[in-house]
């Protein structure tokens, strides 16, 4: 188990200039927004405008704060997501351009390099204890409102908002939640 807090999240530009990203993980490690075999990261998005184009990547979002946006994926009819929304996916190479629906919003954004990796995200909500088997490649889990304990093996280490936790080995994982806890469950495969 890898533990990754927020307040160590490396801050990157945008591609496209327009922005800031918190890069939470990436694989391989060190690798460029060309190289990678995927990424989750955080963005703010505080203005309408075009998202970068990331050739061979798809791309899965979440609105994490704020009240909402409107994405336009290629041909796609447009989309309004929320921080109840089910995650979003799209292709990175498409253009896409998002509107803000009331102010700036926060987003988690999965990317996996088609040919090397898929990925599969869902949000879930934890009251009490959940037992996950995990059978990715690597699984992530984003905290993204409350507290949770993870117990893995002989490890356990508490998540508070905007911390993940990361398992790259076949095995088990507890999650204990304080209070009502809302995660994001991001699975990574290996193709």
């Amino acid at each position: 188990m890898q533990i990754f807090r927020s307040t160590d999240y490396r801050r990157m530009p945008w591609k496209n200039g327009g922005g800031e990203t918190r890069e939470v993980v990436a694989s391989p490690a060190g690798a460029t927004l060309d190289s990678l075999d995927w990424r989750v990261s955080l963005a703010t998005v505080a203005m309408d405008g075009p998202f970068s184009v990331f050739k061979g990547v798809q791309r899965t979002l979440c609105v994490i704060r704020g009240a909402g946006i409107q994405l336009q994926a290629g041909d796609r009819a447009p989309v309004e997501l929320y921080t109840t929304s089910d995650p979003h996916t799209f292709d990175g190479e498409a253009a896409t351009s998002a509107r803000l629906i009331d102010g700036t919003i926060e987003d988690l954004n999965v990317m996996s390099r088609r040919g090397r990796f898929r990925h599969d995200v869902r949000r879930l909500a934890i009251d009490d204890t959940l037992l996950l088997e995990i059978n990715a490649h690597t699984l992530i889990i984003y905290c993204q409102r409350g507290e949770l304990r993870c117990i893995a093996v002989n490890e356990s280490e508490d998540l508070r908002s905007d911390d993940c936790a990361m398992f790259d080995q076949p095995g088990r994982v507890q999650l204990v939640a304080d209070g009502t806890a809302e995660i994001i469950f991001i699975e990574l495969f290996a193709e």
